[in-house]
């Protein structure tokens, strides 16, 4: 595939209609499926040692990296609004405990971070950072970085220092967390390269 062809494109822009209503359309069709794929990957639970892994900074990565900044931020926040009407849609949510009250507990600083990090992970793609994985890695690690400095501030700020907010928000997430990191690293660049041998 020619270089030319997909210079300063994100994944999501590979394929399908590129103007008109019809590119519009193929966006607000992403932004359903992100935000479908956000809540399911929130929910899932991986057993592991010290804690469970959570798959949503994986899909939250993803999604940044295949969507691009604007999309990605246009995902993530149909899905924050969604779970502010008090959807389900978070990792602990429940139909007892949701909505904005559940978003200003303990998590809140990391569903912050979230947003961030779509962001800076679309500004790492349409760089081209996605089609390298040392790159990539290195953009999803500033990411994860972005996601865990307002949630432990926050959780600092909801519990008070004197807990040991590192150990609540941070230390046992960090072995996960790289495992996350490596799949998306590899998944993003990935897909790049099978794009290219197809229309190669």
């Amino acid at each position: 595939m020619a270089l030319s062809m997909t210079q300063n494109k994100v994944l999501a822009e590979v394929f399908g209609p590129t103007e008109g209503a019809a590119r519009l359309i193929k966006q607000a069709a992403l932004v359903v499926a992100g935000i479908a794929f956000l809540a399911v990957m929130a929910k899932i639970k991986v057993p592991m040692w010290p804690v469970a892994i959570s798959m949503g900074t994986f899909a939250v990565l993803t999604i940044g990296a295949a969507y691009g900044a604007r999309l990605g931020l246009a995902t993530i926040m149909g899905y924050m609004i969604l779970g502010a009407l008090g959807m389900d849609l978070f990792q602990s949510s429940s139909a007892e405990a949701n909505g904005l009250t559940y978003m200003m507990g303990g998590t809140g600083g990391y569903l912050l971070g979230y947003v961030m990090a779509v962001v800076l992970m679309g500004w790492a793609a349409r760089a081209g950072w996605d089609r390298s994985i040392g790159r990539m890695a290195l953009a999803m690690l500033a990411a994860n970085a972005v996601i865990y400095v307002p949630g432990v501030l926050w959780l600092g700020q909801v519990y008070g220092w004197e807990q040991p907010i590192l150990m609540w928000g941070l230390w046992p997430f960090l072995m996960g967390d790289a495992l996350k990191l490596a799949l998306a690293a590899f998944l993003v660049p990935g897909l790049w390269k099978l794009i290219g041998d197809a229309r190669a």
